[in-house]
């Protein structure tokens, strides 16, 4: 059976899985390690590096397509015995694997969603029990997908409960903003400031987290009202100020900052609403003139070197606040980090998905992490207008596993993932009037069938991107029921027009 490997973030996960690798390599085959982020991987591959005396191969879509064909024959010639790779280097040609760990098995970035739709989790528990050799799933919050089947007994569980070296867990607190708001025009509480004043004379490092790429998320006129929109997609442009260029998150259209009004022309009436984490560094560099200040998103790190340096810079305390996205969330281990702010705790808890709670859980906690991982004691402060809700309570107490109790409860209730299946079908068509005529053609023909429910079609919640108009249908089913054979049933023999396309996502993740 699969292992899940359940331990508390700095609880030497990776050491442990490191001992099966070093076991399957002692019997001269071949070890898989997926891990989801690019980021990951220039700190990790130094450390296999010290441990095995010989540095992995790597699989992600940085590579050049030289370098892919090497990794490619050498895995195929049983020549490469490890590769660390992003979710594609499943299908890497092993000879003979012995064994694949799955590094943060709850990262949503190990499903696909593009094209051919797959979880690398899961169809990397199939391929190891298709070839009898051991999966092991390492996360500090599992998903609730695991951690019930670890419950049922398909997964054994190894729960470490202990930061390695005796280092202890991070406080949280979270700031109430209602009670302790921010001045006008500022991002930060005066909470949070009189913390990082404190870290600062320390001589210790803070860092503020907040999971929004460029400088606001959206740009309004002032005398009109209007909202900068995307032509192609239903979505707000972000202005990038760095770069100077409103940005499409979703499509990468790209537009230089308008001086005037695009609608009614008036001049310097247009006005950032929000904070991305651009704003946040530009108050932060306001405040804390004397400080060294580093910005670390995905838009500002270019390529794998970029990673290391401006990891470098801040393990060697050459940085004193680092301004992140997610991409600070992961597996990095900095000693002298010991205060974590989370600009807006509350991001992410509205967006309807019905893992809304549980993603934004396990990505906080994750970030509290980040915090006191060596001998100094670490604090995080979530600021919150909702400091009452089951997240931000669960996240404080550090009762993880009340919290997934109560998740799975309300899945159960609603027979929705782990405990029900879900399939997502879109329509999506360059021409609005066919689409809206393929899906009402598609809802005529939902076969009946016990346990099973069709939602929709009903605009899908982006419902122009890439210039497609899209429309949305769920099919809600209960546990048992083949839902591949439904599917098949409804669309097998329907013809799609040419100039429409019908998308298929089984156990979607993303509803958008």
């Amino acid at each position: 059976a699969p292992l899940l490997l359940d331990g508390v973030t700095g609880s030497g996960k990776t050491e442990v899985y490191f001992e099966a690798v070093a076991e399957v390599l002692r019997q001269g085959r071949q070890a898989l390690v997926l891990v989801p982020e690019i980021a990951l991987t220039s700190q990790f591959l130094d450390r296999f590096e010290r441990r095995f005396g010989c540095r992995p191969a790597e699989w992600h879509s940085e590579l050049s397509t030289r370098e892919r064909r090497r990794v490619w024959r050498g895995v195929a010639e049983g020549r490469v015995k490890a590769v660390i790779g992003a979710r594609s280097a499943l299908f890497l040609p092993f000879p003979d694997l012995g064994l694949i760990v799955i590094d943060e098995e709850h990262e949503s970035a190990f499903k696909q969603e593009e094209g051919v739709t797959y979880h690398a989790r899961d169809m990397g528990v199939v391929r190891g029990s298709l070839g009898s050799f051991p999966v092991i799933l390492s996360s500090a919050t599992p998903s609730l997908e695991s951690a019930v089947n670890a419950e049922q007994g398909r997964y054994e569980r190894l729960v470490l409960t202990g930061r390695h070296g005796d280092a202890q867990l991070p406080r949280i607190g979270a700031v109430d903003m209602r009670t302790h708001p921010p001045e006008r025009g500022r991002w930060l509480s005066p909470v949070l400031v009189k913390e990082m004043v404190a870290t600062l004379e320390a001589g210790e490092q803070s860092m503020l987290f907040l999971n929004r790429r460029g400088y606001a998320p959206l740009t309004l006129c002032r005398t009109c009202g209007h909202r900068i929109q995307c032509p192609d997609c239903s979505a707000w442009l972000v202005e990038h100020r760095f770069r100077r260029e409103l940005r499409c998150h979703h499509c990468g259209y790209t537009a230089p900052v308008p001086k005037a009004c695009p609608s009614c022309g008036a001049e310097d009436a247009l006005v950032a609403c929000g904070p991305g984490v651009e704003r946040i560094a530009e108050e932060v560099v306001e405040r804390f003139p004397e400080a060294r200040v580093a910005l670390v998103s995905s838009d500002n790190l270019r390529g794998p070197q970029s990673h290391v340096d401006v990891f470098s810079a801040i393990e060697d305390r050459e940085i004193d606040i680092v301004i992140g996205t997610q991409v600070m969330a992961k597996g990095h281990h900095f000693p002298w980090l010991t205060l974590v702010g989370v600009v807006d705790a509350d991001l992410g808890l509205e967006n309807g998905d019905l893992r809304a709670g549980e993603r934004t859980f396990q990505l906080l906690q994750q970030v509290a992490g980040r915090a006191g991982r060596a001998e100094r004691p670490g604090r995080v402060l979530l600021q919150s207008y909702m400091p009452e809700h089951g997240v931000m309570r669960a996240l404080v107490s550090g009762d993880r596993d009340a919290f997934l109790e109560r998740e799975a409860e309300m899945r159960e209730r609603m027979e929705l993932p782990p405990y029900g299946r879900l399939v997502g079908v879109v329509v999506s068509s360059t021409d609005g009037g066919l689409a809206q005529r393929v899906a009402r053609e598609m809802a005529r023909r939902v076969p009946a069938a016990d346990h099973v429910s069709v939602l929709g079609p009903a605009p899908a919640p982006i419902a122009l991107l890439r210039g497609r108009t899209r429309l949305r249908f769920l099919v809600k089913a209960g546990r048992n029921v083949n839902v591949q054979a439904y599917i098949n049933a409804w669309l097998a023999d329907f013809k799609v027009p040419n100039a429409a396309r019908v998308s298929i996502d089984i156990d979607p993740y993303s509803f958008l």
